[in-house]
């Protein structure tokens, strides 16, 4: 991207990131176009093979909890409760790779469909049917779609995701950042959650600097 925009550092399925949304949301009310977000993948759990226990299902819950006290966004039916349910956090991040390829514009929108229909719907979206499902209200073809969710291309591209994270010094999601200030560089708005009333002064005044 060209000129300032945000990078978003973050995961489909990290509560946290779910718990933002409803910031990223403001921030694109409040500045509309003139401030771009470009979504990286962070990668929080990819390639996880062992189901999870029930006391990390325990603990993981009081996390949730944690999100709605501080953010409002809901947890319903929780997909956890699946027999053998394995936390593998790359297939939803492959989705979310796969649309952006196709229309930058719609990466944000579906990586909110994707948090919301896990923590809000309960759905399973480590499963490709879920995700092609999800993607077909974003004008992809689901059969074609969870064909190629499934393809060395993809899974490249999104692991190159997780190194631009780590390279960037990403250590926990969310992540915001703003940027290139005049000497190239970016500058932090929020590291971890925080609300709508904090960072958006923070970035308007950023702006403001730069201007």
């Amino acid at each position: 991207m060209n000129g300032q925009h945000l990078v978003y550092f973050a995961d489909p399925m990290c509560s946290w990131c779910w718990g933002f949304s409803a910031v990223i949301e403001a921030i694109g009310e409040a500045f509309g176009d003139t401030l771009p977000i470009r979504l990286v993948m962070g990668g929080l759990r990819p390639g996880t093979t062992e189901a999870m226990t029930e006391a990390a299902k325990t603990a993981l819950r009081g996390h949730w909890r944690e999100v709605t006290e501080a953010s409002g966004r809901p947890f319903g039916p929780s997909g956890l409760d699946a027999p053998g349910f394995v936390y593998d956090t790359d297939p939803a991040a492959r989705a979310v790779v796969l649309v952006r390829r196709d229309d930058a514009a719609q990466a944000v929108p579906f990586l909110h469909a994707v948090q919301r229909a896990f923590y809000a719907g309960g759905l399973d979206v480590t499963d490709p049917a879920v995700l092609a499902n999800l993607a077909a209200g974003f004008g992809r073809e689901p059969e074609a779609f969870a064909a190629e969710l499934g393809s060395e291309t993809v899974k490249q591209e999104t692991w190159r995701d997780y190194a631009i994270s780590q390279n960037a010094g990403v250590r926990g999601f969310p992540t915001l950042i703003l940027g290139p200030q005049a000497d190239g560089t970016y500058t932090a708005i929020s590291r971890g959650f925080q609300p709508p009333a904090v960072v958006l002064p923070a970035i308007a005044g950023r702006l403001a600097a730069a201007a």
